[in-house]
């Protein structure tokens, strides 16, 4: 099951289709074992205020549709999982629903795994992606589970892949974006917590250090206040007004400028503010 936010204007007879196609973002939830849900959803109303069709797809391993459906997932951590992904981008592309050059990825977490890879392994789908605390390595990721995931370290492994195998490795190796980084051809930004406790940060600085190293443009947002996800509002609204710029920028969605978006936040940018010309300008 799906979810598609249309901006109200595209669609005046509300039949869940716009007049004409428009720019997307697939916004893919975190997990991978949540879901989304019918119901308000800030995002997709903020992003679809700003001209821009908004999918949200259950991919498998989502909870809510059976153990048969979670346990589809099992070792295809950018296989299967991500082939539902794509089949949702072309359904919109053919549908009438999306610009099929105007399509941006984002998502938190393993959302923001799926946002890297669908830059490396999809490289010519998207035409940008917004990376929140996502894993790059998946191998280092299931080094530095925290203590409280040991419980659960073995479901980790089963779905995954297992660490304590060469196989296991080797397929971590597989199915991990910073594998493959060379492959990054389109603009991408992220944005990371320095005290995440669950995808450290050197999950966002080993991708950039290699994209840096490969002069392979990347825009990198750190707080220095925050874990898994941005909490504080102010951080969360200086995020918000970057990616709105990111957009904007990517897409040709309106945006508000960034104004007093950053007081009180602790955002850092150390790599690629040069990217965004507001952004450059605001932190100057």
């Amino acid at each position: 099951m799906s979810y598609l936010t249309l901006p109200a204007w595209t669609d005046a007879d509300g039949d869940g289709k716009p007049l004409n196609a428009v720019p997307m973002v697939l916004f893919v939830h975190g997990g991978p074992w949540g879901r989304d849900n019918w119901g308000y959803h800030s995002y997709h109303q903020w992003l679809a205020n700003r001209g821009y069709a908004v999918l949200s797809v259950n991919f498998r391993s989502s909870t809510g549709f059976g153990k048969d459906f979670i346990n589809a997932g099992v070792h295809e951590w950018a296989g299967k999982m991500h082939d539902d992904l794509i089949d949702a981008v072309n359904w919109a592309i053919d549908n009438g629903i999306a610009q099929k050059d105007k399509i941006a990825i984002m998502g938190g977490s393993c959302g923001g795994y799926a946002t890297l890879v669908g830059l490396t392994f999809t490289p010519n789908v998207f035409a940008c992606g917004v990376d929140i605390v996502g894993p790059s390595n998946l191998n280092t990721l299931l080094e530095t589970i925290p203590p409280y995931w040991k419980s659960i370290f073995n479901m980790f492994t089963r779905h995954i892949g297992d660490p304590g195998t060469e196989e296991g490795k080797k397929l971590l190796a597989e199915r991990s974006p910073l594998t493959y980084v060379d492959k990054i051809n389109k603009p991408l930004l992220i944005g990371q917590g320095a005290n995440d406790p669950r995808v450290k940060q050197s999950e966002a600085d080993q991708i950039v250090n290699a994209m840096t190293e490969k002069n392979i443009p990347v825009v990198y947002v750190l707080y220095g206040d925050e874990g898994h996800g941005f909490r504080r509002p102010e951080n969360k609204l200086s995020f918000n007004a970057v990616v709105d710029l990111f957009l904007a920028q990517h897409l040709g969605g309106r945006f508000q400028p960034i104004g007093e978006d950053f007081n009180g936040s602790s955002i850092k940018v150390p790599t690629g503010a040069d990217q965004i010309p507001e952004l450059k300008k605001a932190l100057e």
